[in-house]
């Protein structure tokens, strides 16, 4: 779902990279309109300061892409072709899709309507809290609770103390990430008696405590998960949560804002988002028996990380914990200035050691083993950029490193069949 602001760049974006290997007709982009904004709390409406002749706008929420998909009729056309779940998902959590697996698996044995991920989530912390709310009639609702008001919420019902960590360290109300899978059959009745439509609020920021004056102007707006609040009584709503490393690393704050962040508390940014992935395949591999050297720290942007092994792969490699440990055999090292590319699918990794840069390349009916192999190189480093720097692009600037490729040991097979490679180093 795009807006007017982001339309026509995800189009460019989108045509550049050749949709990022995807058909062009399995990407739809479905436009969101834009409603006019509020200026005060009289609701006078703001002018665009650009144009006194004209209303000041902005996009109405994601909430809208289940009107959306309504008016679209994309949901019958998925459910001809035999689809019967949906994923709704943040474009800026690249790592989510390491957690969509198992939590597509809770959905279909719990034979879930609506299910939330989640993430362990601190008291206080900002990020919105998964809740069962209990109506004085009895009804309940499984639904998200956004952080700002889940703390009143329970000193108001009976908790004096509010929203505070239990034994395990962490708020009985874990944190939403919005992501959301939902079970299309379902989904489908309830669009056709809602047509999408979804509850709204106005959210102004205000710019002192006497709570009169807007910092900028506000709008109505929805979000999507609130779907579950026209739902019948009947309907199973659950959630599933999934640790941080697996599952949560937005991308969504700018250098400057990110440098700012306290330390010890995620900074959300390009830098952290991409060190993530490295440290959840980094973890994924320790899981399934490879010994992995520990991440050294290190600041980009202003930012302290931990640098893990540089390691990736497809996604057809493995995208379950299975499928994984099936393709790594025997005792594999891997040290923390390494730097591991799999892009294949049937890849073995069999007493690997490796110290430097290892890439294999391979194409799907060809099935890869290395067999004791030992790896040394000079391989790839990091080599730290500033943010500011405008001789870099800006996709190496906002992560604070580029790449400087000293050597690397490349294998690539371009032709179907079994390959088994035994002793090289």
């Amino acid at each position: 779902m795009t807006s007017d602001d982001t339309h026509l760049k995800t189009q460019e974006l989108l045509r550049e990279n050749n949709y990022f290997g995807m058909l062009n007709d399995q990407v739809l982009l479905l436009k969101q309109e834009k409603v006019p904004c509020l200026q005060d709390n009289e609701g006078r409406l703001a002018l665009d300061p650009s144009d006194r002749y004209a209303l000041l706008t902005k996009p109405h929420g994601h909430g809208d892409v289940h009107t959306l998909l309504f008016q679209s009729g994309l949901l019958s056309t998925w459910e001809k072709r035999g689809i019967k779940w949906v994923l709704f998902f943040q474009d800026t959590n690249g790592l989510l899709f390491k957690a969509i697996p198992a939590s597509l698996g809770v959905s279909v044995t719990k034979d879930l309507d609506v299910n939330s991920l989640a993430v362990p989530r601190k008291a206080k912390e900002a990020i919105g809290g998964i809740c069962r709310l209990t109506h004085e009639n009895g009804t309940q609702i499984v639904i998200n609770v956004e952080y700002n008001q889940l703390d009143p919420l329970l000193r108001a019902n009976g908790q004096p103390d509010g929203d505070v960590n239990d034994a395990t360290g962490y708020s009985p109300y874990p944190g939403n990430i919005n992501q959301l899978i939902i079970k299309l059959g379902p989904y489908m009745e309830e669009l056709a008696r809602t047509k999408g439509a979804i509850k709204e609020f106005v959210n102004p920021k205000y710019k002192d405590a006497s709570r009169r004056t807007f910092k900028s102007p506000t709008r109505l707006e929805c979000m999507m998960q609130d779907y579950p609040f026209t739902l019948a009584p009947s309907a199973k709503v659950g959630f599933t949560v999934m640790d941080v490393w697996l599952a949560y690393a937005p991308v969504k704050n700018n250098p400057e804002d990110a440098a700012k962040v306290p330390k010890g508390n995620p900074s959300h940014s390009a830098t952290t988002g991409e060190m993530a992935i490295y440290r959840a395949n980094s973890l994924i591999l320790k899981h399934v028996g490879v010994e992995i050297e520990g991440p050294k720290t290190a600041t980009y942007n202003g930012q302290e990380v931990q640098v893990w092994p540089r390691i990736v792969w497809t996604p057809d490699w493995g995208i379950t914990y299975s499928a994984v440990k099936r393709k790594v055999l025997g005792s594999c090292i891997i040290s923390q200035n390494s730097t591991l590319v799999l892009n294949g699918k049937e890849i073995i990794l069999d007493n690997v050691n490796l110290d430097g840069t290892l890439l294999v390349n391979a194409v799907n009916d060809a099935k890869v083993r290395l067999g004791s192999w030992r790896i040394r190189n000079s391989g790839w480093i990091i080599d730290p950029v500033d943010h500011e720097n405008k001789r870099y692009p800006e996709e190496v600037r906002i992560r604070g490193f580029s790449i400087k490729k000293l050597d690397q040991k490349v294998v690539n097979i371009e032709e179907p069949g079994d390959f088994d490679l035994h002793q090289f180093s």
